[in-house]
């Protein structure tokens, strides 16, 4: 754990009191979990229908909940949050006291050029931060620098894609724009693609600086739900293409999750 978690740990420790990870996701002090997995918006009891996971919740509140999901004797645990950026801040910066070796994100990612298809299993080898949420990490607010880019660490990323591709998946590398409005990102697509970005979602941004502060091995996992580019809407898309991206989200990354968690 770098300095400034710890720093910001400690000073919501001066208000709160109690396992503040504990409370929230029901997740064990005295467990060393071999993954922890964030989740904005999807909840394992609802997108992993295969019977060899088991899936037992950990607590329920109106926005998050908390699971631990279990196979081949490993335990992940497993942290649905809403979706942007200040709600991922704020539920997973409380488990930076957790036991666990490694970290995962996992969410949906739209489209904004025709090199993506619906289905299509993703990570960003660059994240363009359009957030605001990811600077409050900083040692100042004033230090806030707009369209920031955060990187994951290479080196891993290229092992998660030699993995990916031994299990029969290819995980595509992509810049990922990351907005704070899902609504009116489509005013601005002209200065989002001006970025360079490739695909844009909410939350890897902040993902990425949480996962430099927890210097802890860290992956995104991302499964291509819409294409403004190619004219695939995220709401009205049809069966057909939805069930491709269903593949992706309930079959194969739930996969990749356990074997990224068996690795020694």
């Amino acid at each position: 754990m770098k300095e400034r978690l710890s720093r910001a740990l400690e000073n919501m420790k001066k208000y709160n009191d109690g396992i503040m990870y504990q409370e929230c996701f029901g997740f064990e002090p005295d467990v060393e979990y071999d993954a922890l997995v964030v989740a904005p918006g999807w909840k394992p009891t609802k997108i992993i229908k295969d019977p060899a996971y088991k899936v037992t919740v950990l607590a329920q509140h109106s926005y998050f909940s908390g699971y631990l999901v279990e196979k081949d004797g490993l335990k992940v645990a497993w942290a649905q949050t809403a979706s942007g950026a200040c709600n991922v801040l704020d539920h997973i910066i409380i488990c930076a006291d957790m036991k666990f070796k490694a970290f995962l994100f996992v969410g949906a990612v739209g489209g904004l050029t025709e090199n993506y298809e619906i289905g299509d299993l993703c990570t960003p080898e660059e994240c363009i931060s359009g957030t605001y949420a990811n600077h409050y990490l900083d040692y100042k607010l004033p230090d806030f620098k707009p369209f920031e880019k955060i990187y994951p660490n290479k080196d891993y990323m290229f092992e998660m894609i030699d993995l990916a591709k031994e299990s029969g998946y290819q995980l595509r590398t992509a810049k990922v724009f990351n907005t704070d409005s899902i609504s009116l990102e489509y005013s601005h697509l002209d200065e989002i693609k001006a970025t360079g970005a490739e695909l844009i979602e909410m939350e890897t941004g902040i993902f990425y600086t949480l996962a430099d502060a927890f210097d802890i091995p860290s992956i995104a996992l991302l499964a291509v739900s819409d294409n403004s580019a190619t004219g695939v809407p995220l709401l009205g898309r049809g069966d057909e293409l939805a069930q491709k991206y269903v593949h992706t989200r309930s079959v194969v990354i739930p996969d990749l999750i356990f074997k990224i968690a068996g690795r020694e």
